[in-house]
């Protein structure tokens, strides 16, 4: 249903419904998402990694004459505390905190799994009515194709073309709702003006009438006056002028030539570019037929122009300008005629050296010339005018087809089917239809553009929690592997048993790498998380902060051991080696979590065990472990916070290097 009223007759209920199949389909599961994808492809390196050390392990005990039983044991605990138990919850966690602090900044998202969605953005299709602009259609001007008066005070020749637009619209007597903003923003206009439908007719009444549908172009209503039948039409300038023969001038009916079509169609051309979205309007006396379909609309006489104003909204051409400084491309999708969607773009820096397409040009191109067109080496495509809700889904469609994570907004019902295609569905605004809020992914509750670029941080930002938690987890364990293999070959034995090296896994991996994944985003510039994404946070950064957190656990166990066999027994070197190990990985940890306060507790409460598990007699020995003294935890925590700092200061510089041959590469 395009628009109007009707009666409906109910053929099917509940399990029947199309409603219940929808459903159904959006049941089944969905295919590996992006962050699925990459926690694969870590576990697939882990695996090995963790199997081989155990195995290493293995090998040089049996070498030293071990039985198998006695060298089986550390070699199985090694390569299961090698494994990262918390790796398949890290992304699940930080969605949801992640959703969890968008419902408090009026965004709902109800499938926290949309976040990392959000994160992998980088093409964002506006609708450009409510979205970049106000939402707050009014009329402006009118003109009769020759001169323009401001719509506060008319002369009686130019009343006549609101009289004629107000009755070429939908019924909204009887406190009937109008569905249409276009139509609402006459109908408010003519209030002003105190214009009623029968002005310039005596009496009028509706017969019959053609509802504004987008591949028609036009309104349509067939009314009967005081002494005959007047067809009226409202619509887009192209679909109206074509229809029509004459032109009223003057108080006279004239000929349309093609000069003067020409004329009309530069006027036209003119009020756009100002950024008016221009209606024509066109009557003609009409016969006492009361059927009315297209055959009918033609032989019109063009009475003029009624200019309709939306304001840009005060924040979005700041908010277009973030998203692409962090590489989003921005695509405006409107309805309006391409010389005023041309002018909307400009104001808000969208076209950007970009070209415009119209509806027609789209349906000239088969699939695959339009997804050339949307991704070639020509130009990009930023703005599309005179769309229609299918060519706003064969947009998205032929984005997605060509590789682009495309995320769509918008709040009426035209843009409910481009929503439900896209990757990331937004409906923004209080005002959105229930339509595009049951296709949207996520519901932007107020009226903010500000709060999409919000929202498309907070899932940038998800991915940078991601890396900092899979960095605490997998840096460590492969710093873990480092010692314990390291050192078990230097010395001959292992300087840890099977319980120790759980006991390690048990205070590292899963209570402190979730408080990481869970923490709101570190204290950085919007623009910095907005440079953060699964390429950039999961790729070579997550490699470098691996090995920077692998090189830093081992340094710090290495450290207090060799200081804790120069200056003690053995058994307590191992002790010392055991708490500088954990202490490492709980103080890096910390350094990740900045200041939140979950962060703290979570180590906190990790290094209480420690000490328990290293201090109470029945837990140190069932640990394996020896009590230490001041001088003992001096040299543990000593050598932890030591390398812990020169691995913050070293960070930078591996950053910087980094960065410096990715830019080389690319």
């Amino acid at each position: 249903v395009a628009a109007g009223h009707g009666l409906a007759v109910v053929v099917a209920t509940g399990e029947a419904t199309e409603a219940a199949r929808t459903a159904r389909l959006s049941s089944e599961r969905r295919p590996p998402s992006g962050v699925q994808l990459r926690l694969r492809a870590l576990n697939r390196r882990v695996l090995p990694v963790a199997i081989g050390s155990g195995l290493v392990l293995l090998a040089a005990d049996l070498l030293r004459g071990r039985s198998m039983s006695e060298a089986l044991a550390p070699a199985v605990s090694l390569a299961v505390a090698s494994v990262p138990e918390g790796l398949p919850f890290v992304a699940s966690v930080a969605e949801l905190a992640a959703a969890r602090r968008l419902s408090t900044r009026n965004t709902l998202v109800p499938n926290p799994s949309t976040i990392e969605a959000l994160g992998r953005v980088n093409v964002l299709c506006f609708d450009k009515t409510g979205t970049l602009t106000e939402g707050r259609i009014s009329l402006r001007c009118v003109s009769d194709g020759h001169i323009e008066h401001s719509a506060e005070a008319l002369p009686p020749e130019l009343r006549r073309v609101v009289a004629a637009g107000l009755r070429a619209g939908p019924r909204y007597d009887r406190g009937r709702s109008i569905p249409h903003p276009t139509d609402r923003a006459v109908v408010d206009g003519a209030g002003r003006l105190r214009v009623t439908p029968e002005e310039g007719l005596g009496t009028w009444r509706r017969i019959d009438e053609m509802p504004f549908e987008p591949g028609r172009g036009y309104h349509a209503v067939l009314g009967l006056g005081s002494t005959e039948h007047v067809l009226s039409v409202k619509g887009a300038p192209e679909a109206v002028l074509t229809r029509c023969s004459n032109l009223l001038r003057d108080e006279e009916t004239i000929s349309l030539t093609d000069p003067s079509r020409a004329e009309l169609e530069k006027e036209v051309d003119r009020l756009a570019q100002q950024g008016f979205r221009v209606l024509a309007v066109a009557e003609r006396p009409a016969s006492d037929r009361r059927d009315l379909d297209e055959s009918r609309i033609e032989g019109l006489t063009f009475l003029g122009f009624l200019c309709l104003t939306d304001p840009v909204r005060p924040t979005a051409a700041e908010s277009v300008g973030r998203l692409m400084r962090a590489g989003v491309r921005v695509a405006m999708i409107t309805g309006d005629h391409p010389s005023t969607a041309e002018a909307i773009a400009v104001e808000l820096g969208v076209l950007n050296g970009g070209r415009i397409m119209t509806g027609p040009e789209l349906d000239e191109l088969d699939d695959e010339a339009l997804t050339e067109a949307l991704t070639g080496t020509e130009p990009d495509v930023t703005v599309f005018a005179r769309t229609t809700p299918a060519h706003k889904v064969r947009i998205v469609s032929c984005l997605r087809r060509s590789g682009k994570v495309v995320a769509v907004t918008g709040d009426g019902a035209n843009d409910a089917p481009a929503i439900r295609v896209a990757d990331v569905g937004i409906a923004l605004g209080s005002r959105a239809t229930p339509a595009a809020r049951a296709a949207a992914d996520v519901v932007v509750t107020d009226d903010r553009v500000e709060t999409i670029v919000d929202a498309i941080i907070e899932g940038r930002a998800m991915w940078s929690s991601v890396r900092d938690a899979l960095s605490i987890l997998l840096g460590g364990n492969v710093g873990e592997i480092v010692f314990a293999v390291g050192s078990s070959l230097l010395t001959g034995r292992n300087v840890l048993n099977a319980r120790q090296l759980l006991l390690v896994n048990l205070l590292t991996d899963m209570l402190p790498a979730m408080a990481v994944a869970v923490r709101p985003p570190a204290s950085a510039s919007p623009e910095r998380l907005l440079a953060e994404g699964p390429e950039a946070s999961l790729g070579a950064s997550l490699t470098r902060d691996i090995y920077l957190r692998a090189a830093t656990t081992a340094a710090a166990a290495g450290a207090a051991w060799s200081i804790g066999r120069v200056t003690g027994t053995r058994s307590r070197a191992n002790t010392i080696g055991l708490v500088a190990l954990v202490s490492a990985q709980l103080f890096q940890t910390l350094v990740a979590g900045g200041r939140d306060r979950v962060v703290a507790l979570a180590v906190l409460a990790s290094l209480a065990v420690l000490g328990a598990s290293v201090s109470l007699p029945g837990l140190c020995g069932f640990f394996g472990c020896r009590p230490l003294g001041p001088v003992g935890w001096g040299i543990a925590l000593g050598s932890a916070c030591v390398t812990t700092l020169i691995g913050v200061a070293v960070e930078p510089l591996t950053r910087e290097t980094s960065s410096n041959v990715h830019q080389t590469a690319t």
